[in-house]
């Protein structure tokens, strides 16, 4: 079963429902990958969102990744991905943390601005991005990347979203 938990700050929308969307992203995300299964596996695999501003995220991107910028996305894997297959299985109590992803506000905001969409559409594509990322999903070479959006295309299409990586015609 999965599990999303979300913390949101308060420049993030109240009237959008975060749980509700984050849970739809991840399960999309996951539902494409070769842990499909722990949609409906008996243990619990957590995943936290945490929907907050440049500067938590800056910080955050200097001290783990060592770039002086804020970012859009930041995903902080808890498993390694050669543990990934047996994960469920090894779990002691029946819960496993699968990690946390972490957005920023006003880079979401100027880039779903840019792209002429809503930022809850935009964060959606970031929180399955993301959960790619927690799931050893990279994008360092061509190969990689292309097979993660195509991974991100077919989720966003099951979400009713946008190709993200489309080329907009004016």
């Amino acid at each position: 079963m999965l599990d999303v938990a979300v913390q949101r700050e308060d420049d993030w929308n109240a009237d959008t429902d975060w749980e509700k969307l984050a849970g739809a992203a991840a399960r999309a995300a996951i539902a494409r990958t070769p842990q499909a299964a722990w949609i409906n596996d008996p243990a619990l695999i957590e995943i936290a969102v945490r929907l907050t501003g440049n500067d938590e995220v800056h910080q955050l991107n200097r001290q783990y990744r060592g770039q002086d910028k804020p970012t859009n996305v930041l995903s902080f894997p808890m498993i390694q991905p050669d543990l990934l297959d047996t994960v469920t299985l090894n779990s002691d109590d029946g819960e496993v943390l699968l990690g946390d992803i972490v957005l920023a506000y006003d880079v979401c905001v100027k880039e779903a601005a840019e792209r002429e969409i809503s930022v809850a559409d935009h964060a959606s594509h970031l929180i399955v991005h993301g959960c790619l990322h927690l799931l050893g999903f990279d994008h360092q070479d061509d190969a990689e990347a292309e097979a993660m959006e195509d991974i991100e295309r077919d989720a966003l299409a099951t979400l009713g979203l946008h190709d993200p990586y489309s080329v907009r015609e004016d």
